[in-house]
Order: structure tokens, then sequence, then C-alpha cells
């Protein structure tokens, strides 16, 4: 009798992982649709507007580099570059130092979540509406800052009629409105900081302000270069203050660059020059942000 040859049963069919791509495709549509109708087009639109001559009116008509030749020789245009670095200067400097300071205290001192709520409140104030607030609170005749100072024996301050006063004035409102929203991002990247460095640094001897320059400030660099990016290239955007507030006077002081393109654009309707302009911004706005991220590493963590 011979013996039977045990027969191997067949392996468990493997299940394939569900292929999720046209599943992931459909959540991303919605956002990649208005991406591409609403800041991938208008760029490319925009591009091709500054070699025309365009007024709305008649077909774009293709004059090539004229309007780069005119944004080059006009002095008002670059009056609105050295106004608006000023503004720049002033806004981002204040605000980081403001927003670093009220991060560290947050964290240092107190992490309540209703404390958070009360700094972000002002950037949940539209610009319009804080641009509205600040003239006339700080109105020459009849804002109550002013009648403060005339209360106390000094002069009346014109911020927003001084061509010495206004840039600042405007950069005040916007740290005001801004600051809280900077200073939540500086503080979620204190939180991926390790408590452990901090009691390193303690058991060592090091105080509070040894620790911050030493320990803080190198392991922030990531942090405070993304925000750095963000908030600059949001300052060279000003707009919704100055057109609120001042219209870009008293004679130029405050023409910002944002400002003199929608002048040129819906105010002359020379949309071919101020598309050069918009163009000339875009890459002024790519080469600050690429230095800034090269110089400051902001791909390399010391956390890693």
């Amino acid at each position: 009798m011979s013996a039977s040859v045990p027969t191997k049963s067949p392996a468990p069919a493997t299940r394939r992982a569900p292929d999720d791509t046209k599943l992931a495709l459909l959540f991303i549509a919605p956002a990649l649709i208005g991406f591409l109708v609403f800041m991938v087009w208008p760029t490319i639109r925009g591009i091709y507007l500054s070699f025309t001559s365009f007024n709305l009116l008649t077909p774009p008509k293709w004059i090539g580099l004229d309007n780069y030749v005119r944004m080059i020789h006009d002095p008002v245009f670059w009056n609105a570059i050295k106004v608006t670095v000023y503004y720049v200067a002033l806004n981002i400097g204040i605000q980081t130092v403001l927003a670093l300071v009220i991060a560290v205290m947050m964290q240092r001192l107190t992490q309540k979540t209703w404390l958070r709520g009360i700094v972000l409140t002002p950037y949940l104030v539209s610009n319009v509406v804080a641009a509205m607030v600040f003239l006339w609170i700080l109105d020459y005749q009849l804002g109550i800052t002013n009648n403060i100072i005339a209360a106390i024996g000094l002069d009346r301050i014109p911020f927003f009629t001084s061509g010495g006063w206004v840039i600042p004035t405007i950069a005040f409102v916007n740290v005001w409105r801004h600051v809280g929203y900077t200073a939540l991002l500086i503080f979620a990247g204190l939180q991926t900081i390790p408590e452990t460095v901090y009691e390193a640094g303690r058991m060592d001897g090091a105080s509070e302000v040894t620790m911050f320059r030493r320990i803080t400030i190198p392991l922030l660099r990531p942090i405070l270069s993304l925000v750095l990016i963000i908030t600059i290239v949001g300052s060279f955007q000003v707009f919704d203050t100055v057109a609120i507030a001042t219209q870009g006077g008293p004679v130029n002081s405050s023409r910002v660059l944002q400002f003199y393109i929608y002048d040129v654009a819906f105010g002359r309707f020379q949309f071919g020059y101020a598309s050069a302009m918009s163009v000339g911004l875009l890459i002024v706005l790519m080469v600050i942000t690429f230095v800034q991220y090269r110089l400051s590493r902001a791909d390399d963590s010391d956390l890693s």
C-alpha cells in the first residue's frame, strides 16, 4: 500500500491595499482648482499684460519692454519703493521683537488658553476696521489720543497728516493687529523645544537671559525664519490701512507700492504698467525670500 503524499494547502491570498488615489484627488481638487484659477492664471495673465498697453476699453497691445523702461525712469515708483521699505523695516522690527517677548512670556509664565485668545483678538479685526478705528482715535482735532496729549499741555501730533509721522503710525496700527498672530506662531515653535535643555541650563547655573540667548534663539531659528518670511512678504503688500487712512498722502509720504499699483490700475486704467510694477514686486519678494531662506538656514534645525 503506497503512502499518500501530503498536498500543500494554497497560500491565503494577500489583500491588496485599497488605492486611495482617486479619493485623495477628489479632496484636493477644490483647493487645486482655486489655486489654479485665483493664483496661477492671474499671475500668468499679469506677466503677459506687463508687456502690453491695456486700459480695459481696447484689446491689449504688445509694446515689449516699454512698461519696464517707464518703471525704471518713474520717480514715483522709486519713492513708493523707498516708502515701502521704510514701512517694512519699522513694522517687522517692532512686530518681531514684541511677538518674541509675548511668546516667551506665555511659555515661561503662563500657558492659559484664554490668554492666547486675548492675544489673538486684534488679528480677528479686519484691516479696514482697524484703520478706521485708529483714524478716529488718532485724529488731530477730535481723537482721544490728541485730546489727552493736549490736556497734559503738549502739542497735538498730526499722526496721519505729517510726512514724518504717517509711516510710523501706519506701522503701529499694523503691529497692533498682527503681533498676536506672530506671537502665537513663535509660541508654537517654543513648544517644540524640550524642557530638558532648560533644566540642563539651570543645573549649569545659567540665568534666564543666558538661556534665552544660548538656547531659545538658536533652537527657534527655523520658526523665526519662517515667521520673518511670512511677515516680510505680507508687509510689502500693505494696502488697506493706507487706502483707508491716508490715500497715499501727504504728498506721497505714505504712497506704498501696493497703493501706487492700485492707483495706476484702477485710478488711471493703465493696467499694463500696473502689471509691470506687480511683476517687479513679485521678483523683489522672490529674491528676498530666497536670500533670507538661505542665510537663515531655515531648513536646518539644531534639534535634529
